[in-house]
This record gives C-alpha cells, structure tokens and sequence, in this order.
C-alpha cells in the first residue's frame, strides 16, 4: 500500500528538501492551475484543500460534493499533464459547522455524511474541527466534548475506507482560528495558544480516539491547528512576532510525530512565512490571499479592457460585481460594517476577499468571461501593465509571463506562492 505522502511531516526537517507544504484553499480554477504549474515548477505534490462551507454532500457554496471536487481538481490536471498522483486533497474544518443551528446529534449526523464523502472521494487528509456548539449549546465546547466528537468523524472516516485500499488518510486536530469563512471583525492583536493548551489537546483527543475505537486513526494524527499569531482582518494584517510563539514552538519536543497546522498565514511576508516553517508550523494555509491576487489582476484587465475597447461592454467587471454583492449580500453582510463608502470599499479590496464567493456566480462567471474574450489573442502593451498591473511588469519585461490576459493572471497568483513555495524549502 502507498504511503501517505505527509504521514513523516515531522520528519521533513531532518533531510534535505522541503520542510513544509503549503496549503492550497481554494476551488477557484485560475488557483488551482496555478497552484498545479508552481508545484510543477518546485518539483513537489500539491495540497489544494476544500471546507466544509464549499464543499460538502449538499453541494456548499460552490454546488459540489467531494466526488464533484475531486473530479473537478482531476481534470485541471489532467488539461495541464500534472500527475494526479501528485496531487494531495484535504478536507478543512469538517465536523458540524454547516448545520450549528441544528440540535447536535442532527448536525453530527450531516458531518458524518460529509466526512464518509469525502473519505470515499479520495482525500487523505482531513481536518477534524468539532469545536462549536449546536444549537441550544455555549459557542464554544469543552476539550472532551469537542474530542469525543471528532473521534466519532474520525472512525467513520476509517469505517468508509476500510474496504478501499490505497492511501490512509492522516488527521489534523485542533482549531484554534477563527470560524471557516474568517473573522467577522478588525484584528488588533492575537493571543497566541498556550503551550500547555496544545498538549492538553493532543491528550484528550488520543483518548477519545481510543475510547471511541479509533486508535488507529490516532497513529496518524501528523497536525495540530494552534494560533501562532497570524491573521488578518478587512484592512489590516498582524505579522508574525516568532518571539511570542517560542514556548509554543519548542512544546513541538512533547508531541512526536506531530507539526502544526498555521491558518490564516495570507498576506504574511516571505521571511515571516519562512520563520513559521522554521518554528515548526510546517502545513501553511493560503486561500483569501491568492483570490485577493487574483482579483487585482482581473480587476486590472478590466481597466485594460476599458481603455483598449471603450464601448465594447455594457459594465465593466467592477460594476458587475458591485451590482451582485449589493443584491446578494449573504456572503459579506454580517463581516463588512461601518458606513456605506467603507462597505463599498470592503467589498472590493478588503483582505478577507469576500469576492471570492461570488466568482461562481452566473453574473460574476458571464463577465468575467466576457472580459478574457475581449482580451483573448491580444498583446497588451508593457506599458498598459506597468500602469495596471505593476506586479508582473518586471517579469513581462524579462520573458518570464507572457503580455496576454490569463498568463497575467496566472501570474499575479503564482507571485503569492513563490513565497509559499520559498518557505517551504528554508
């Protein structure tokens, strides 16, 4: 049976190669390809992962089950000759999340269905967060509630692959970040996980992964999510400090086997990225922060369209997405506040990129489709880049990306992961 690729993470440090993996979070198909053709580039696997929010057996904000994600991620690579062998898929944040406001024994039972999905879909790593309270219970759980819970995800997950063969799966516990989607307001300052707290988490989930037959599944717990002290709000972003995380950092010695898992690292610099790795948070997760990239340079194509073809389209990109978010505002209503200005504002360029869970929508798809075709075989000026989309000006300059639509796009996104990638190598 082949091994999982990340079930040694811990190990990475003591050979040559990588020492971490950066995360991939996202189902936006311009990410994913050039997520695809950077880990080409790196000589490495890919990890793209889904939450529980997009992708679950209702169909999540995207519309796809885990089957549909993994067929979905397997013909991009297979448009751009990546080994799907290669390629590693997660599972972010499953446990009730979706259904809270369900009674828990009904919201259990959904993220048993969802969890069975997508360990029969073929993702081989999961992440177990059963931390928030249903409905009738306090927002947050005691450790052996929240253990007990994702112990009984976790053995479902082993029952749905018992007769499958092929890769085992390995589990990330904890979860001490904000709620999948982001935080809901501006970030200040960040209490960094105790030391103590992140074993005591260790220990009470390898009891209640035994207790609930399950000790299997525990053999091949590699992660823990903690907060090292990253994250970032709607215009503001707080920078990794690795002083206020060393005794976090050095509690790594007591839990062999095991790294920890960073989120919300979008818009951390290269050298703070490389500091987390260094430090021992090996898996790095990226989703807001490369949507965000990928909305600059379409929202500069857009200027570029305008200005090349004036007349040619009825609204631009930016009027379209205006009038879409202001109709449909489920997906930004309760994380943008203040005045309307500063809610306009938010909604285009905040960091937290709402946006991105609106590029699906048929609306948002048709222009944007609307704009690559006006553009399409089209050399657009140097100058016109460097005026509109400044970040790839050096490298047009130099051969590196071609002057055309969806190479410019490609890489504005693949200038975001170079730091990932960086990092990851030390």
């Amino acid at each position: 049976m082949q091994e999982n690729y990340l079930i040694d993470i811990a190990r990475w440090s003591e050979r040559p190669g990588a020492r971490g993996i950066p995360s991939i979070c996202s189902a936006h198909p311009l990410v994913i390809e050039a997520a695809m053709l950077s880990a080409r580039r790196e000589g490495t696997p890919v990890l793209i992962e889904a939450t529980c929010n997009q992708v679950n057996q209702d169909g999540g904000y995207t519309g796809m089950t885990p089957a549909d994600f993994t067929r979905f991620v397997g013909a991009i690579a297979d448009r751009l000759d990546f080994p799907r062998d290669r390629i590693l898929l997660g599972g972010d944040h499953l446990g009730p999340n979706p259904w809270k406001h369900l009674p828990a024994e009904k919201a259990m039972a959904k993220a048993e269905t969802m969890i069975e999905a997508y360990a029969k879909a073929g993702f081989t790593k999961l992440h177990l967060d059963t931390s928030m309270g249903c409905a009738g219970e306090p927002i947050a759980l005691p450790d052996a509630t929240t253990a007990a819970r994702a112990a009984r995800l976790a053995a479902v997950a082993e029952n749905a692959i018992r007769d499958r063969g092929g890769i085992l799966p390995v589990y990330i516990i904890g979860t001490e970040v904000p709620i999948p989607g982001g935080a809901l307001e501006e970030l200040d300052v960040l209490e960094v996980t105790a030391p103590e707290a992140a074993i005591e988490t260790v220990r009470v989930h390898r009891e209640a992964f035994k207790e609930a037959g399950a000790a299997g599944a525990f053999s091949r717990v590699v992660g823990a999510v903690v907060q090292p002290g990253v994250e970032f709000g709607n215009g503001n972003v707080i920078a990794y400090d690795r002083s206020k995380a060393a005794k976090l950092s050095a509690s790594l010695r007591r839990l062999e086997g095991m790294v920890f898992e960073a989120h919300s690292t979008d818009y951390q610099t290269r050298e703070a990225l490389r500091e987390l790795v260094a430090d021992g948070f090996a898996i790095l997760k990226v989703g807001p922060g490369l949507t965000f990239a990928l909305r600059e340079a379409l929202y500069g194509l857009d200027q570029i369209a305008a200005f090349l073809f004036p007349g040619k389209r009825e609204r631009s990109l930016a009027e379209v997405t205006e009038a879409v978010m202001r109709e449909e505002p489920v997906y930004w209503g309760k994380y943008y506040h203040g005045s309307a200005d500063e809610q306009r504002i938010q909604r285009h360029f905040s960091y937290s990129d709402r946006i991105r869970y609106y590029w699906p929508h048929q609306k948002m798809a048709e222009a944007v489709d609307e704009l690559m075709a006006l553009l399409d075989g089209v050399t657009i000026p140097e100058t016109l880049i460097s005026q509109f989309l400044a970040g790839s000006y050096a490298r047009v300059r130099d051969g590196e990306v071609a002057p055309q639509a969806k190479p410019l796009a490609l890489a504005a996104i693949d200038a975001v992961l170079q730091d990932y990638f960086a990092a990851c190598r030390l």
